[in-house]
Parts: structure tokens; sequence; C-alpha cells
């Protein structure tokens, strides 16, 4: 998407370690006119798919997720990475290792937001190593739903997890791809 990788090269930060900073425009301070733009890429790429709930993990991609939530008429869910005194009953659970934080954490989503008549949109602002989607994934199966597919805002295609995924069969639209970044430039897939 054109308008959404112009953003990325115009205010976007590239910092040590792969680390492309946006909370100037999409995950701290959201840029809505880009989001919808964004959001309407998103209908068009699953618009067709009969989704019945849009997932994703806490917090950055929850603007993103509500947004093409609120656009299919269906409601939002999203994964829990801490757990909490309000958070009862069974869950559906999973490990996930985040790439920017350093660290790993437990997803989880309370069955009864979930079920077996789900189709399944999942969405998350970054796609690095994909350890985020396959906890998402995961949580899905366990709820024993269908998965459409995934529709990332931003994917770091030279770190491989995107195409892991697309090889085991599922299907991921990234809105932009990032095939090489250096500590001073990036260069988007073709």
């Amino acid at each position: 998407m054109l308008e959404l990788e112009q953003k990325i090269l115009r205010d976007g930060e590239i910092l040590p370690g792969y680390i492309l900073k946006v909370g100037k425009f999409l995950n701290q301070q959201v840029d809505t006119d880009l989001l919808k733009k964004m959001v309407g890429e998103t209908e068009r790429l699953f618009g067709g798919e009969s989704i019945t709930k849009v997932l994703t993990v806490e917090a950055s991609g929850i603007a993103f997720a509500t947004a093409v939530a609120m656009r299919l008429g269906v409601p939002m869910v999203f994964a829990k990475k801490h757990r909490s005194a309000n958070v009862s009953g069974e869950q559906y659970t999973a490990p996930v290792y985040s790439y920017t934080h350093k660290t790993s954490y437990e997803i989880a989503v309370t069955s009864s937001y979930i079920n077996e008549n789900d189709r399944v949109l999942i969405t998350d602002d970054f796609l690095a190593n994909g350890n985020a989607l396959k906890g998402l994934i995961s949580i899905v199966k366990q709820a024993g739903a269908c998965l459409v597919g995934c529709c990332i805002e931003i994917e770091k295609g030279f770190q491989g997890g995107g195409d892991e995924l697309r090889a085991a069969g599922v299907r991921v639209e990234s809105l932009a791809i990032i095939d090489e970044m250096t500590d001073s430039a990036l260069k988007f897939r073709e």
C-alpha cells in the first residue's frame, strides 16, 4: 500500500536492532486518515470472507483491529498479555516471544469470546518472526474456529515469519512489506 510505505519513509524512525518506530502515526498516535485507508484495503482483501470476529493481541494492534471490525460490522477480540484479576473462567492460551520487547509472555482469550462457529481474521501492527501470529493462530485452533487469514500493517519480510506462515498454508496479507533494512534505510517489496 503506497500511502503506508510513504508514511513509513517520511515519519518512521529506524532504531538499532531492526526496530522500526511508527508510534508517531500507527500505534501510539494514530493517523486516522491513514487508518481509514488501511481499513479500506483490508476490506478489499478480506471483505468476501464472511468474517465473524477480528482477533489481535494487545496493545499496539488494537486500533487497527477495532477499525477493521467496525468496517466489517463484527466484534473485535484481543488477547491479553498479562493475567488480570477481572478475567476468570476458561481461557485459550499460547506462549509468545516478543522480538521488540525481548520477552516471553502467555497470551490469553476468554473461551466464550471465540467458538467453533466463528470465522476469524487476525490483524496486527507488525509481523517479524511470526511469534504473535502463531500464538493467535493457536488460540483460533483451540476454539475450533476457522482462520480466514491474517492482515498485517507492516511486515519485516527479511525476518521470514510471513514467508514461513504462507508456506504452512496460512493466508497472510501485509499492507507494507520491508524486504531490506539497515540502521539508516529500508527497502519495500515490489
